[in-house]
């Protein structure tokens, strides 16, 4: 993914700085810049005349990002290697901030879902090799490692 994102700088020389390019490589360096912290809270939504402009749920948000633009407009920036964005406007709109939680929420409740079917799937795989070990030591220890690691990536996908 990383160097998806390297080359956006490349993408937007080639376009010319076409809008419709500049705004989705915006709102890309956008939600990277911010990070996952600010994902709940700040949702860009439009790049006009290179003003970002970003909802969040109420005015202490807004005030908090404020204070915080100048740092973000130089992270975005930098991802995208000119200025594509000159000044981040947030704008006080809940409704906007919220459809992005449910969907947010919609997208990791799939991709636990995922992760379900990848455990259960790996599961299945541990016992059939299991199986074809004939050493009934090895294939003890063989499931107690294979057991904990399994149980590992479980606590982390809780």
């Amino acid at each position: 993914m990383d160097d998806l994102f390297k080359s956006i700088p490349k993408v937007l020389r080639a376009a010319g700085l076409a809008p419709e390019v500049a705004e989705a490589a915006a709102m890309a360096a956008w939600r990277r810049a911010a990070g996952e912290g600010l994902r709940w809270n700040a949702v860009p939504f439009r790049l006009y005349q290179k003003t970002l402009v970003v909802a969040v749920p109420d005015a202490g948000w807004q005030k908090q990002l404020e204070a915080m633009s100048g740092q973000l407009l130089f992270r975005i920036n930098s991802m995208l290697g000119q200025a594509v964005v000159t000044f981040i406007e947030f704008r006080v709109d809940p409704k906007t901030v919220e459809k992005q939680r449910q969907i947010i929420g919609r997208q990791k409740d799939e991709h636990a879902e995922q992760e379900k079917v990848a455990l259960r799937t790996a599961r299945g795989k541990v016992k059939l090799a299991a199986k074809s070990i004939r050493d009934d030591a090895l294939r003890e220890r063989f499931l107690i490692a294979a057991g904990s690691c399994l149980h590992r990536l479980e606590g982390e996908n809780e």
